[in-house]
């Protein structure tokens, strides 16, 4: 971490994590592409049932975020003691906020689902989808838990391991639980929730034999306030971030289905076929962080500094290619999922519209990044309001008063200017508080 040329550093750390959420993207895109030859219905209640999937790896990612940062800035610090508290704690929030998220989808899955719609075709199939999801969910929350513990130390090739695993066996159950066993979208549910939980098994297998670096010892065990409180001073924005994205889905597709129920059913497949794009950032984001945070404890700010760049440029680039392929291809990908002609009369103007905003997205999730690992996620947390709540979900509803749906779509691009616009002033203000005082020292 603090002596490897950066570029090689950067490289093998994230491209481990890059392959592993490229499997996990294909596997939520294939999990869409079986749901699609039930029906459009059974299609859009996997899509409405996002925001709440959303939430749940908001919960597990943000509080990984804040594992990650203190669990690698401890390490770079020598404080030993810390970070195997840190990882003990975080496996036991991981195990709460699994609970939580039982507890609330037994009981109000099916309450969800009817806020949004009457058609019983999507309540149904749509609320024992996300029953089944919440009520097991023990597994995305210690799979990826037990991710971020060897990431945070330099081991993400076993990271790839476990989410290759997992995703492999979604693939595989899909058809089977949805075809062969006549599931139906409840099928889709029981194969995502059996990937999970082995990627779990084998994460808290590879941590006890392969990550020397840390000891998870719950012997005695009691929960430490302050590491739990330094855990969420980072990871709690990045939650919070997240859980605007659910909240930005929820009232957009309460927008688009007084259009039609077509317009979420193309809304929720944008947002399996954007993940093959975003992901690979988001692997790289993860590399990032303890690159960061190890060189910010360090005291090392030009390894920081060029860790940022390279991060820039490579994101950059993945959306170059992404935006590329959603114009050229918009139809060609639409179709994977059994697009009738009404939903590719829709969904091909709304990729190619939507994916404008690809172009300046990459710098602005590196950005997010960034602050969070330095400490300062409240920045982050409040690019992601302005971008989400005050100026997508606003400008999306005043399109819609056009009553041209067309128009919606644009929305993306415009909160996506904002971003950029706030991230460029944040940065400034972070590279003078935190890594120009390093310099000077």
């Amino acid at each position: 971490m603090g002596v490897m040329p950066i570029n090689r550093l950067l490289v093998s750390i994230s491209v481990p994590i890059m392959l592993s959420m490229l499997v996990q993207a294909l596997y939520n895109i294939v999990d869409s592409v079986f749901v699609s030859r039930i029906s459009e219905n059974a299609l859009n209640a996997v899509g409405l049932a996002f925001p709440v999937q959303n939430l749940m790896i908001a919960v597990a990612t943000g509080t990984g975020v804040g594992i990650n940062a203190l669990l690698s800035k401890s390490l770079g610090q020598k404080n030993f003691e810390r970070a195997n508290l840190t990882a003990v704690n975080g496996v036991f929030l991981a195990l709460c906020s699994a609970a939580v998220f039982a507890v609330a989808g037994a009981l109000f899955s099916r309450t969800f689902f009817l806020v949004q719609t009457d058609v019983a075709e999507i309540v149904d199939g749509g609320t024992a989808y996300i029953t089944i999801c919440t009520v097991l969910s023990f597994g995305i929350f210690l799979a990826i838990t037990y991710e971020r513990l060897l990431q945070a130390t330099g081991n993400t090739i076993y990271t790839m391991i476990t989410q290759m695993l997992g995703a492999v066996i979604n693939i595989v159950f899909d058809p089977i639980f949805i075809f062969v066993f006549d599931m139906g979208v409840a099928g889709a549910a029981w194969a995502t929730v059996l990937g999970q939980t082995v990627g779990a098994a084998l994460g808290i297998y590879l941590n006890a034999k392969k990550n020397t670096e840390i000891t998870l010892n719950f012997k005695g065990f009691r929960p430490n306030g302050a590491i739990i409180m330094r855990i969420y001073s980072v990871g709690l924005p990045s939650i919070i971030m997240a859980a605007i994205g659910s909240v930005m889905t929820f009232c957009l597709n309460k927008i688009l289905i007084a259009f039609t129920t077509t317009a979420t059913a193309v809304f929720g497949v944008y947002f399996k076929l954007q993940s093959f794009v975003f992901m690979p950032i988001f692997g790289m984001n993860n590399g990032m962080v303890p690159i960061v945070a190890y060189n910010f404890g360090a005291k090392k700010p030009d390894r920081m500094t060029e860790t940022v760049k390279l991060s820039i440029l490579y994101a950059t680039g993945i959306m170059v290619i992404g935006f590329t392929l959603f114009q050229v291809g918009a139809g060609f990908l639409l179709g994977f999922f059994d697009a009738s002609d009404y939903m590719l009369e829709i969904g091909v103007p709304a990729l190619r519209t939507i994916s404008f905003h690809f172009i300046l997205a990459g710098f602005s999730i590196v950005c997010s990044s960034l602050f969070q690992a330095l400490g300062h996620g409240v920045l982050s947390l409040l690019i992601s309001m302005v971008r989400q709540l005050v100026v997508l979900l606003p400008t999306a509803w005043l399109m819609s008063l056009s009553g041209q749906l067309a128009l919606v779509w644009w929305a993306f691009p415009v909160a996506e200017l904002a971003s950029v616009a706030m991230c460029a002033v944040f940065l400034r203000y972070v590279y003078r508080k935190e890594i120009l005082p390093l310099r000077q020292a």
